[in-house]
């Protein structure tokens, strides 16, 4: 079916689909706990008829949709379902009626365009082969990829392809952008715990260990390793997130605790190894000359996303289909956001696609983990669309 015909196939469904998405966005969970929002997507499949297979590394569901013309090949398209910690700000609504807990990148509206495709393509099977539809859990650090894969994901839902899609804030709607090779990169959450003695900061500091020394020349020293132990044909990144450590009430008092976090992101797998050495070396080595103990954690929570060309040319054609060629920026800079649907792609070949979320007249918008962000329920169709033209590209849809 044309991608005209998607989007009108869809259309008298649009109300629906919006409601859900929102009603998503209203029930954020953080990963593996999404048990309300797996409960939906899960209710949505039977209410449709479509095959399904809940619990999958946890809180994740497959569902599987045959088409009615011979064929053995079958393709993957995945979405993400979990939320983030962070206090919601929009107004909105359908805001997040969960403390502390917000969709703020979009999951909402991935989980929503795939059910949708999944509507779609349960009612129009004139295609070849299987789609296995895979809504994730927990891809915003809590390994829910893996966790998927250690259940057995592709052994019980074989893929020769796999397809992911997420919003682009800052780009317009009805545009889409992909490259083939490194998209995005692969990053570690990093805890540096600096301990001394603690004291009193007015009467005898001189007595005690000053980790505020520790840590100011630890957050400086973090920026010299992009710098200097990097080179400059490489790309990282290092930022510090948090600082902990005192109590606000007690200011006189120098703790005897410090925590920095921060993340760090690369493309080139050596780039890892220098980060994590050259991090626990400055650390130590500070902790030490300011007569402090320093204890380094490593979270590598995702790996480089590399999209294939034979994949890319099929998701960059599906695009095409759906908002035309000139729409379609299929030589997009990498970015340096991490993206856990990268394991699933060591493991099958596939492509990362990017949907614009929309920007506003100035050129302003709200980016993805921020307390204002809101997904664009303008892209719905498109989004469907989209998951269309990829089946038809790889399954040999028909009109």
């Amino acid at each position: 079916m044309p991608h005209t015909n998607v989007i009108e196939a869809i259309a008298p469904h649009l109300d629906e689909l919006v409601a859900i998405r929102r009603d998503i966005h209203a029930h954020p969970e953080l990963g593996l706990e999404e048990h309300r929002t797996s409960a939906l997507v899960a209710a949505k499949l039977t209410e449709w008829g479509i095959e399904h297979v809940a619990g999958i590394g946890g809180t994740g569901i497959v569902a599987t949709i045959k088409g009615k013309l011979p064929g053995q090949r079958s393709i993957g398209l995945r979405a993400d379902m979990d939320a983030l910690a962070i206090v919601e700000q929009t107004g909105l609504p359908y805001a997040s009626t969960a403390t502390g807990r917000m969709h703020a990148c979009g999951h909402d509206g991935h989980t929503t365009m795939l059910l949708g495709a999944a509507r779609h393509l349960a009612a129009h099977r004139d295609f070849s082969g299987t789609v296995q539809l895979i809504f994730q859990p927990a891809e915003e650090g809590r390994g829910g990829a893996l966790a998927m894969l250690r259940d057995g994901l592709f052994e019980r839902f074989p893929c020769d392809a796999i397809y992911g899609l997420h919003c682009m804030p800052g780009t317009a709607v009805g545009q889409f952008a992909i490259n083939t090779g490194g998209f995005m990169a692969g990053g570690c959450i990093f805890h540096a715990r600096f301990r001394g003695t603690g004291g009193h900061g007015g009467s005898s500091p001189h007595l005690s260990t000053d980790l505020s020394i520790v840590q100011a020349h630890f957050v400086l020293g973090l920026q010299a390793i992009v710098g200097r132990n990097i080179s400059a044909f490489d790309t990282a990144v290092i930022s510090v997130g948090h600082i902990g450590g005192g109590a606000l009430e007690s200011c006189n008092v120098m703790p005897a605790e410090i925590v920095v976090g921060g993340t760090a992101r690369y493309f080139n797998p050596p780039v890892k190894d220098i980060i994590e050495s050259r991090i626990t070396e400055l650390a130590h080595g500070l902790a030490k000359l300011h007569g402090a103990t320093a204890e380094l954690m490593f979270d590598w929570v995702a790996e480089p996303l590399v999209n294939q060309a034979e994949q890319t040319e099929v998701a960059a054609a599906a695009a095409s289909t759906v908002v035309g060629t000139a729409n379609v920026d299929a030589k997009a800079a990498p970015r340096t956001g991490g993206e856990d649907f990268a394991f699933m792609m060591k493991e099958k070949p596939g492509a990362f696609m990017f949907i614009g979320n929309g920007v506003n007249p100035d050129g302003s918008f709200h980016g993805v983990h921020t307390p204002h962000f809101n997904f664009n329920d303008a892209m719905i169709p498109l989004g469907v669309a989209y998951w269309a033209g990829v089946v038809a590209q790889e399954l040999s849809l028909k009109a």
